[in-house]
């Protein structure tokens, strides 16, 4: 089996590139700059995690997708929420989800990554999804995944697969099997901004910090 994995270097897609380097032949990882905050800190990261799990990596450059405008983590005028998320509450987690979602952003790099995929004669792309943010991006459910795979049927000759291992897992869970094969927790970035470290106050930083912290994990960045 090949693969080809989507990595940002964030908790999920990690665990992910992990999962696939056991389970099939990674040919190549993908990271994606589509104008995102964190792009230069998404990039050095994989390209860090890439070096020492010795994949092949590249580059996607999309820069007409920050002309979509309507979402914070693209737009430097709109303010990402930090003080008001609350995590444990469904009712405004999705409020603040409405500010960092990027339009049909899943949709689109998954459809680029399973161009990528056939031309390389690989039949899994492998995306970092979880349990927890399923509940307020729909683009990260089981149910996407499925309806992508069913899509790929019609316009990939080899019938690409979305493969994610930790769809149905929650943060804690990730970081749970993240200790168990060994991954190294320093090259993961949880962050949408780009400062030297994360900032442990937006809602992706928060939901990372609970995780290790059931988890007993530290990383350097994290406030004791």
């Amino acid at each position: 089996m090949r693969s080809v994995v989507l990595l940002s270097a964030g908790l999920d897609s990690s665990l992910n590139l992990y999962e696939a380097l056991r389970n099939s032949s990674v040919v190549l990882a993908v990271t994606f700059n589509y104008g995102q905050r964190s792009a230069m800190r998404e990039i050095e990261f994989s390209q860090k995690l890439c070096l020492k799990m010795k994949v092949k990596h590249r580059l996607i450059d999309l820069p007409w997708m920050i002309d979509f405008g309507t979402s914070s983590l693209v737009d430097r005028s709109k303010e990402i929420p930090t003080s008001e998320v609350r995590i444990d509450d469904l009712k405004v987690s999705r409020e603040t989800a409405k500010s960092v979602w990027v339009p049909n952003r899943n949709g689109i790099l998954l459809n680029i990554a399973a161009g990528f995929a056939e031309s390389l004669r690989a039949e899994w792309i492998v995306p970092g999804f979880n349990a927890e943010e399923a509940a307020t991006f729909p683009d990260n459910s089981q149910g996407f995944l499925i309806q992508q795979t069913k899509a790929f049927e019609f316009s990939t000759s080899n019938k690409v697969e979305v493969k994610c291992f930790t769809t149905n897992l929650t943060k804690s869970e990730i970081i749970k099997r993240g200790v168990e094969l060994g991954m190294d927790f320093e090259l993961v970035w949880p962050c949408y901004f780009e400062a030297l470290t994360p900032c442990g106050e937006c809602e992706s930083c928060k939901r990372f910090v609970r995780a290790a912290n059931l988890n007993n994990l530290k990383t350097k960045w994290m406030k004791s």
